[in-house]
């Protein structure tokens, strides 16, 4: 019988509330022959049917579908042997490194499960910070890439790359390096990343800390403009201001102010950007101008105050 048959089987006698044994007449591939068979189906009942991916005719394996907090889809191997529970599963996931299970003769499948959803867990800025970079960030072979993969081939401009191999238990933190170019550009490079490597802060965007340890400003993935980029405010995340009488010759205006710092470049309304300079203690004014700092990158921003029409 195909494996989809079975898996198909199982649903809908679960969800008729039907007993398993009660059908094992009917679909002889079903029929409970071993204390092994009736534990597992049962465990597999308990997890929920619909969270099934595949499930092997002798029982030797099982995949689940797990969703973590983030949407992102995993899919959890548990590999069985005919001494279940006695004897431990092996597990195996898209993941940078499998955690390690904790088992006794009391366990169960589900336990598998709720071990695997911690792990997801621990590794959500990992993730997190790989995204961050996919999408900022020229990345080489991207659609090659999986979960489990814990490095970056990063295109940085002027015929140079940079391979970064990002720590999945402590992704924010300095990466190892391995740059890619001309010796001359390399050995430039390189300078640069030992003169700056104090400068990486844990607190800030990988891209941000990046761009400010080479001292450069990093291209974009291909085909993406700089201005499709940075067309939302920093501050509002609108492309346009609403429509109100209030703001005057502002009301519906576009991004109008770029913080001048190259690696940063955060487009803002300067009416947004006025009204958070406001709300800082530290922002000075001088005449009909305020001075302060860039929400994104701390550098020194200067917005005039315009009359509103």
């Amino acid at each position: 019988m195909h494996l989809s048959l079975i898996c198909s089987s199982f649903h809908l006698i679960v969800y008729a509330g039907m007993n398993i044994s009660e059908k094992s007449t009917e679909c002889p591939k079903l029929a409970l022959s071993s204390s092994f068979s009736r534990t597992v189906y049962s465990e597999i009942e308990e997890i929920g049917w619909e969270h099934l991916v595949k499930l092997a005719e002798d029982l030797s394996f099982v995949t689940f579908r797990v969703i973590d907090k983030k949407e992102r889809v995993h899919v959890l191997e548990v590999l069985l042997n005919k001494s279940y529970p006695n004897c431990p599963p092996s597990v195996s996931a898209d993941v940078p490194y499998i955690f390690n299970l904790e088992w006794s003769t009391n366990s169960r499948l589900m336990d598998v499960v709720k071990q695997f959803r911690q792990h997801l867990e621990k590794l959500q800025q990992f993730w997190s910070t790989l995204e961050d970079i996919d999408q900022s960030l020229w990345v080489s072979d991207s659609a090659q890439l999986h979960r489990a993969t814990p490095f970056r081939h990063i295109n940085i401009g002027n015929d140079c790359s940079v391979i970064l191999l990002i720590h999945a238990s402590n992704p924010r933190s300095l990466p190892e390096c391995h740059f890619m170019g001309s010796d001359e550009k390399v050995i430039l490079l390189r300078d640069k990343w030992r003169r700056n490597c104090k400068r990486w802060m844990k607190d800030k965007l990988f891209t941000e800390n990046l761009a400010n340890l080479l001292e450069v400003h990093l291209p974009g993935p291909p085909g993406v403009e700089k201005n499709d980029q940075q067309i939302e405010c920093g501050i509002c995340y609108s492309k346009f201001l609403p429509i109100d009488d209030e703001l005057g010759a502002e009301s519906g205006g576009k991004t109008d102010y770029t913080c001048e710092n190259s690696t940063c470049s955060k487009a803002f309304h300067s009416v947004c950007l006025r009204d958070w300079l406001r709300s800082i203690t530290t922002t000075r004014q001088s005449f009909d101008v305020l001075f302060g700092s860039c929400p994104y990158c701390s550098e020194p921003v200067a917005v005039k105050i315009g009359p509103r029409m």
